[in-house]
């Protein structure tokens, strides 16, 4: 294999060559290290590179791989976390100006349970300010400058965790970790064609990440491929005694054939090819699963619901920020003021839409209850162009009602996938939502679907 095909190999076959001693950990990790340096900053991936702490854990795992102690799947595997997981080595800041230069002396539990699976990591990588809890309206969100897709530079590569999904794209990390609030997981997994894994809110510790919404956010995978997506997650769930919604659960996969609901009215006013790439995929899922269509969206205010939680729970995150005014510092023009706007949520609006989340909650699992997953397009159309506002981008593409803020309020896991392309060459994502806890499910479908198909293979044209 060229160093090439090693920078994209899903995780599988990197630690089959650990096995075979084909290449050594500390070898995979100064590949990995050499393209973060060389490639991060053309997509704005990277924050900090962490050589000095890769090559110690990458030196221990080969140790350890030598005296016969072989931790599991990741063992050696070298991986970059978006910039809002503690981890001592390496500023955390959040993607804004005002947090350059924060630091913490102890890992994000997820950090801690990576590093016990044996997995390298290689550095921090770019976050739009604050996971854009402000309310931006740009690409341009973060002292990194807007992520940029690699499959063309010119376009977004989704938010908020736009290096991780630039930066698993692109071969300079073997996986990454990022969050979602709404969609920060699954719109960079769509943008840069790779698989993308909501986990359900208390499936992972969220200890030692940056809090914008107590009550919505999530960390989770990008990854090259729905199996290692489900390898990673299963590394980093479980309890936590530092976070109290941290929770056990089984994974319980598919004994008998899948059952997929098609959501109503999903490619309406979405792009030709979003719609087209969509339809061949029910026609995949249909090879495997009883697909049935028309599977219609509780009528509930998913989307202001989100909304306002995230105003209200986001403006007691950064009460501080607000109120000194160094809000103002950072580089969004909307971020700059939309704390204050944040700030003035009323209390019985943030209740209210706390109160209707339980009627989310079951409306939501009446009407998906009967299937082991939903599918959708992940958005409707590719991804962003850079230098546009994005209500301006795409005009004659509002789409259809999705599901990443119904999955959001509810706290429903979902996973995305690449199954297609589109306008400039840009990939497209299709999305399942699952039931709580239904992470393995979704994978069981998603691995099958990628078992049939080549979309998560393809590579883009990185350098050029």
């Amino acid at each position: 294999m060229t160093h090439e095909d090693i920078a994209f190999a899903d995780v599988a076959t990197l630690q089959r060559l650990l096995t075979r001693r084909a290449l050594s950990s500390l070898e995979l990790t100064e590949l990995y290290l050499e393209r973060l340096e060389r490639y991060g900053p053309a997509y704005n991936a990277l924050v900090n590179a962490m050589p000095e702490r890769a090559r110690a854990e990458a030196k221990r795992a080969d140790r350890e791989r030598a005296a016969g102690r072989v931790r599991g799947p990741l063992h050696g595997i070298p991986y970059g976390v978006k910039d809002l997981l503690a981890a001592t080595g390496a500023p955390t800041t959040w993607g804004a100006e005002p947090y350059r230069e924060q630091r913490f002396d102890y890992d994000a539990t997820v950090v801690k349970r990576l590093g016990a699976a044996g997995a390298v990591l290689l550095g921090k990588l770019a976050m739009v300010e604050l996971a854009g809890g402000f309310g931006y309206n740009d690409a341009d969100a973060s002292f990194t400058g807007p992520g940029r897709t690699p499959w063309n530079r010119d376009f977004w590569s989704g938010g908020s965790s736009s290096g991780s999904g630039a930066a698993t794209a692109a071969g300079l990390v073997a996986f990454a970790i990022g969050s979602e609030t709404s969609g920060s997981i699954l719109f960079p997994a769509a943008s840069c064609g790779v698989t993308g894994l909501r986990p359900t809110y208390g499936r992972v510790s969220r200890h030692g990440a940056m809090a914008l919404s107590w009550t919505l956010d999530k960390l989770g995978p990008l990854a090259r491929s729905a199996r290692d997506a489900e390898t990673v997650l299963r590394a980093i769930a479980g309890s936590d005694p530092n976070d109290s919604t941290a929770v056990d659960r089984p994974f319980a996969g598919i004994r008998r054939r899948p059952k997929v609901g098609v959501l109503a009215k999903a490619t309406e006013k979405t792009m030709p090819a979003v719609k087209a790439n969509f339809e061949a995929s029910l026609r995949v899922l249909a090879e495997f699963c009883d697909v049935v269509p028309g599977v219609a969206l509780p009528e509930l205010p998913f989307d202001a619901a989100v909304g306002t939680i995230v105003n209200a729970e986001g403006a007691a995150a950064f009460r501080e920020l607000i109120e000194s005014g160094r809000s103002r510092e950072l580089r969004s023009v909307d971020d700059r003021t939309g704390g204050y706007v944040s700030y003035a949520t009323l209390a019985v609006d943030y209740i209210d839409a706390q109160r209707r989340r339980t009627q989310m909650v079951e409306a939501c699992r009446l009407a998906f209850g009967a299937y082991d997953a939903i599918a959708s397009p992940t958005l409707p159309t590719v991804a962003l162009p850079i230098g546009i506002p994005f209500d301006k981008a795409y005009p004659k593409y509002p789409g259809a009602a999705g599901l990443i803020s119904a999955g959001n309020a509810t706290g429903l896991p979902a996973l995305c996938y690449p199954n297609g392309f589109g306008d400039n060459g840009l990939p497209t994502g299709m999305s399942l939502l699952g039931g709580a806890f239904g992470e393995a499910k979704l994978s069981a479908i998603a691995k099958a679907f990628q078992a049939r198909t080549d979309f998560h293979t393809r590579r883009p044209p990185v350098g050029a």
